[in-house]
């Protein structure tokens, strides 16, 4: 029996590998999809989503990943549940990849999307857990809204805090930023812009040991690391500022990569260095982490990835 090769893999089931599936299956690439270990990625762990373009009373994140696995599918997309552990990439042109999953399945492919994502971090309390999406957020530019007029902290102390901080002024009465050293990691620019903004007030030293409230976040429990001095501060929301982990381990040492892990890819594309493998969505991408700017450029490596299988098939 003649072992199958697929024409596309996609790896992740965001709204890049969603997205990607979608216009693979309509350009007949009859596309396989691997959802990994959270499949709908990041937004399943979201409750409203209400700047993605065509729902204008908003949506619910995992009813929103619903309906994009549904239309993948319409089109023809296979869509397996399972984790990718392994993947062996050719580095010839016109090579045959193999990828291998937890489920020990293996899948040849004449050309693979990576659509992994970033995962926020966060300080590993409990407290995150239970306010996640009812006080608890890791991107003012998503939620922020929700927190219009009213007092909101910030935590960390590098430039994306020291961004967060600033974007959510503009729309919140107060910001606290929690900064556990003694001084900001983020740029002379943007500790400067933070430190002339009067709605934003700087608690140096101050971490954040937990959360308190009836089922939304009324309260944030801080403590001075120097002093040991417990503070409460009231406030309606929480946002965790202190970076994301792109999702590519599993690519260490096979693609190239910046010195934070997030995957390069070629100016204006989303080819990698390797012939047929291409990468959309956070997992290449530090700068925006929009579900449709992810989106977006899972498109665009379905277009690249047929551009491509032209070369082999025509």
């Amino acid at each position: 029996m003649t072992e199958q090769i697929h024409k596309t893999i996609i790896i992740g089931s965001g709204p890049a590998g969603y997205t990607a599936a979608i216009y693979a299956a309509r350009a007949d690439m009859k596309p396989l999809l691997l959802t990994g270990m959270e499949p709908g990625g990041q937004l399943t762990t979201t409750t409203d989503v209400e700047n993605f373009p065509g729902y204008p009373d908003g949506i619910k994140g995992p009813e929103m990943m619903t309906d994009l696995q549904k239309q993948a599918e319409r089109f023809g997309t296979e869509i397996v549940f399972d984790l990718v552990n392994e993947v062996i990439f050719s580095e010839e042109e016109k090579g045959i990849h193999t990828i291998k999953t937890s489920n020990g399945k293996e899948f040849k492919t004449y050309s693979v999307i990576i659509s992994t994502g970033a995962s926020a971090k966060y300080l590993g309390l409990e407290d995150e857990k239970k306010y996640a999406g009812s006080g608890v957020s890791a991107c003012a530019t998503c939620d922020g809204f929700f927190y219009k007029g009213k007092d909101v902290a910030v935590v960390g102390g590098g430039d994306t805090a020291a961004e967060e901080a600033t974007y959510l002024s503009h729309l919140c009465n107060k910001v606290y930023l929690l900064v556990r050293r003694d001084e900001f990691r983020a740029s002379k620019a943007m500790e400067a812009r933070v430190m002339k903004t009067q709605n934003i007030e700087v608690l140096f030293h101050h971490e954040l040991e937990g959360l308190s409230g009836e089922n939304v976040v009324e309260k944030a429990h801080v403590f001075n690391n120097q002093t040991g001095e417990k503070q409460e501060l009231k406030v309606d929301g929480v946002f965790i500022a202190i970076g994301h982990k792109p999702n590519t381990d599993l690519f260490q040492g096979k693609l190239d990569m910046d010195e934070t892990g997030y995957l390069i890819t070629q100016p204006k594309s989303t080819r990698t260095k390797l012939p047929g493998v291409f990468a959309a969505g956070d997992v290449q991408d530090k700068i925006y982490r929009q579900a449709i700017t992810a989106a977006g450029s899972g498109c665009m490596a379905a277009l690249d990835a047929e551009k491509y299988l032209m070369q082999i098939f025509d």
